[in-house]
């Protein structure tokens, strides 16, 4: 027995050391305040901003290669077949994109070599649109770099079982899903909303969450991480209230689950299950919930190396590189045409703007947008949002565009694809009805400013 409880990891010096160890430093890197300087600052932030500037004074090239490698990458994959891959799993999924994601890809790369050589119409490569676009990708490489070689000490050393599991008795009756699903929520905070949508997905698929309880964890618990929020104050220029912001955006996602859980689409979706249902919560009778919890973590804890920290880090930013930033490029670029060049937006978003201008919103017709095109991209609003509004109006628009959290560009795709019973229709629903209850909320906590 005792040679069974050393090779788990259970009550092992070693697990310990790594649960305490790298889940404090983890904890510490993402969420511990820093003062000096201007606003606020994490350990992470501090890291990002400094590659950034490194990246700018020493190789501003290097995001132009990297986007016009991500449309070269996806225009190779169009001709070679999976059997040709077989052993290069990473490059296959860099590689093997749909249309939409090719298309992405390639417009990306005619924007940013317009932008880096200065060829093509004011307004697409001007500062505000396109060689604002450039601007927020090299700061995504600096992001992708530090998040993704830091994020795996919160992540895979045993705190977001410890936490899950204590959380369990309170999932249930709020949410109306198995207590395992705070996990998937802790997922999304710490490493980003795709993170826990393909979490949920593969649970779904393994027979651990029934299609109901699958599609209300997917538009609801998959909030926006740490990291991103960061990006989004920062773009907006409202990173001084940070804690502000995070708090409200977690407290009001919550809240948005509690209801958006008992509304149509979501309470529509039938409760069955894919194959046969496995899903096994039950802490055992001899063991109290905080000491399963932290035998969870060191099981966790026990599996933890730092080699495959690093393969999963590299992976994931190659992943960001090739992936988001594409995206951020292309679709920004593209919002940002749209509502600046065209009426298209404003005409679909005046009612919006006549419902915060109803809420007291400063500039509310000017935001209007914003609050719609997010169903695009998430980081869309902030990109077309002028930081010459008032500070409140700009807190409102990145508030509201982190607690909407369904987007088509990554989330959206994976929700549909996973066949859990939303299609696009629905998902804009849901969209919809988050925003019209998210936005008073947010007005109301603009008034602690």
């Amino acid at each position: 027995m005792e040679k069974e409880m050393t090779s788990s990891g259970l009550n092992s010096r070693s697990s310990s050391l790594k649960f305490f160890g790298c889940s404090i430093f983890g904890l510490a890197m993402f969420l511990c305040p820093m003062g000096g300087g201007e606003g606020f600052n994490t350990p992470l932030s501090v890291l990002t901003d400094s590659l950034d500037k490194w990246i700018g004074a020493n190789a501003p090239w290097l995001l132009v290669c990297l986007v016009v490698a991500a449309a070269l990458l996806a225009l190779g994959g169009l001709f070679m077949k999976p059997s040709e891959r077989g052993g290069y799993k990473l490059l296959r999924e860099i590689a093997c994109v749909s249309k939409v994601y090719l298309l992405t890809r390639l417009a990306a790369a005619v924007i940013a070599l317009g932008v880096f050589f200065g060829f093509g119409p004011e307004w697409v490569i001007g500062d505000d649109v396109g060689g604002s676009m450039m601007g927020l990708g090299q700061t995504l490489i600096a992001l992708a770099v530090t998040l993704s070689f830091i994020l795996p000490f919160l992540t895979d050393s045993g705190i977001m079982e410890f936490v899950g599991i204590l959380l369990k008795p309170l999932v249930r009756p709020l949410f109306h899903v198995p207590g395992r699903a705070s996990v998937d929520l802790i997922a999304s905070w710490l490493s980003s909303s795709n993170t826990a949508v393909l979490i949920t997905a593969g649970q779904y698929q393994g027979g651990f969450y029934s299609r109901r309880e699958a599609a209300c964890i997917m538009t609801n618990f998959s909030l926006v991480s740490i990291p991103f929020c960061l990006v989004v104050a920062e773009t907006l220029k409202v990173a001084d209230h940070f804690l502000l912001l995070y708090a409200s955006v977690t407290a009001i996602g919550l809240l948005l689950a509690v209801i958006g859980v008992r509304l149509f689409p979501l309470a529509a979706v039938p409760n069955d299950y894919r194959g046969e249902k496995r899903l096994a919560e039950e802490v055992p009778p001899e063991a109290t919930l905080l000491r399963w919890a932290f035998r969870a973590a060191l099981e966790r804890a026990g599996e933890f190396s730092f080699r495959k920290a690093f393969e999963q880090a590299t992976a994931m930013t190659l992943g960001i590189i090739f992936d988001l930033i594409p995206v951020v490029v292309a679709w920004g670029t593209i919002g940002s045409i749209l509502v600046n060049e065209t009426s298209i937006f404003h005409w679909l978003a005046y009612p919006m703007g006549m419902y915060m201008q109803l809420l007291g919103v400063e500039g509310a017709f000017q935001i209007a947008p914003a609050t719609l095109v997010g169903f695009i991209d998430m980081f869309i609003p902030a990109l077309i949002t002028s930081t010459d509004l008032p500070y409140a109006t700009r807190f409102v628009v990145a508030a509201l565009s982190l607690v909407q959290i369904i987007y088509l560009t990554e989330v959206g795709s994976i929700i549909v694809k996973s066949e859990v019973g939303l299609d696009m229709k629905r998902l804009f629903l849901i969209f919809i009805e988050r925003t019209l209850i998210a936005l008073p909320l947010i007005v109301l906590v603009t008034k602690l400013l």
